[in-house]
């Protein structure tokens, strides 16, 4: 069944070439800043483990403070939000014996961030979009977790499939525009939640776009199944990804190269959102907005993104200094390549008719 564009895909297009658009930033820092305690995350709900620091769940027991987090981050500049649902998949929720709530924790998170986007809309008239959050997960499909047993694996590829696509399916339900499976370390769970998201796609009859941003997880580049963000590109532009990307790890100084390379090959647009620096011996992290916003000035200036955000570390505090940075820079133009590009060196090689 082919889809037709969604309104939402098109609106963003159309804004994405007038300006650098911004997305918001973390969500667990703002979440510690409310010193909720384990009754705030239980809420009203019989659960036999401690919920303490299950952020996704505060969706359906303290959905004040969810939604509070989306508007301070539209009301910075951003535009668009992502659901509070990085763990939202049965798998993960494991950790805390809420796989039930999966299905109810993702519709509420989706409804929250709709009804945020629609009362800043609703303020100056200004379409503000929803990207349904996709994590991870805990496991891998790549690598044993048993040094001695290099062919084992704690998951296979159709059941991790299936635990994405329940998500996929709840988040299309309350209302996103898209879908983003972000923080990327292994690629075929990648490939796996990208196959997810489109059967959910086609599920529901209309079109949700995807969006892939990967992770790096040393200075070498590359993830931790081995692949460098252009093999990333390539292994996964057949799902024809609405944005592709880079989040987390690093700073926006040592996320820039990787960037850089990225943008002379992806025929997609580029969301980037890094981290608040590097985190302190302490594990937080203390670079000031303004630093964030300057570093990030520097990709504006070599035309490397089209989106940009935050995430960890970051506050309201960092999207507004960063939407105060991007004003009046052009956004980056997606390269017109051959219909094929030599991975070595990444020179077109044209083919003869």
């Amino acid at each position: 069944m082919t889809l037709l564009p969604s309104e939402a895909e098109a609106l963003f297009r159309e804004r994405a070439k007038q300006k650098i658009m911004v997305f918001d930033g973390g969500y667990g820092t703002s979440i510690q800043k409310y010193g909720l305690t384990e009754a705030d995350y239980r809420g009203d709900l019989d659960l036999e483990k401690d919920q303490k620091g299950n952020n996704d769940l505060l969706c359906l027991t303290r959905p004040d403070v969810v939604k509070a987090i989306h508007t301070a981050y539209l009301d910075a500049g951003a535009d668009m939000i992502e659901t509070n649902t990085f763990s939202g998949t049965r798998i993960a929720m494991a950790d805390y014996g809420c796989e039930h709530l999966v299905r109810d924790l993702n519709i509420a998170a989706a409804k929250l961030a709709r009804e945020a986007c629609d009362e800043a809309e609703a303020k100056d008239g200004v379409k503000r979009f929803v990207a349904g959050s996709i994590g991870p997960t805990n496991k891998t499909l790549s690598i044993s977790p048993q040094v001695n047993d290099p062919a084992f694996r704690e998951i296979d590829f159709d059941t991790l499939k299936a635990q994405y696509r329940e998500q996929c399916d709840a988040l299309i339900e309350g209302g996103v525009d898209f879908l983003l499976v972000e923080t990327c370390f292994d690629t075929l769970n990648a490939k796996a939640a990208g196959m997810a998201a489109r059967e959910a796609e086609a599920a529901a009859g209309r079109a949700v776009p995807l969006m892939l941003s990967f992770t790096i997880t040393d200075m070498s580049g590359r993830n931790l199944s081995g692949h460098t963000i252009v093999a990333f590109w390539y292994s996964l532009r057949h799902l024809k990804p609405l944005t592709i990307g880079v989040n987390c790890a690093f700073g926006a100084d040592k996320l820039r190269p990787y960037l850089a390379e990225l943008s002379k090959v992806a025929d997609a647009l580029i969301l980037a959102y890094p981290n608040a620096g590097l985190p302190n011996e302490l594990g937080q992290y203390d670079e000031l907005p303004e630093k964030t916003a300057e570093l990030i000035r520097v990709w504006t200036q070599e035309g490397l993104v089209n989106m940009v955000g935050g995430c960890c570390g970051t506050t309201p505090a960092h999207i507004a200094a960063i939407a105060k940075a991007l004003v009046g820079a052009p956004p980056r133009k997606i390269p017109d390549l051959p219909v094929v590009t030599r991975l070595a060196g990444l020179e077109p090689m044209h083919i003869a008719a």
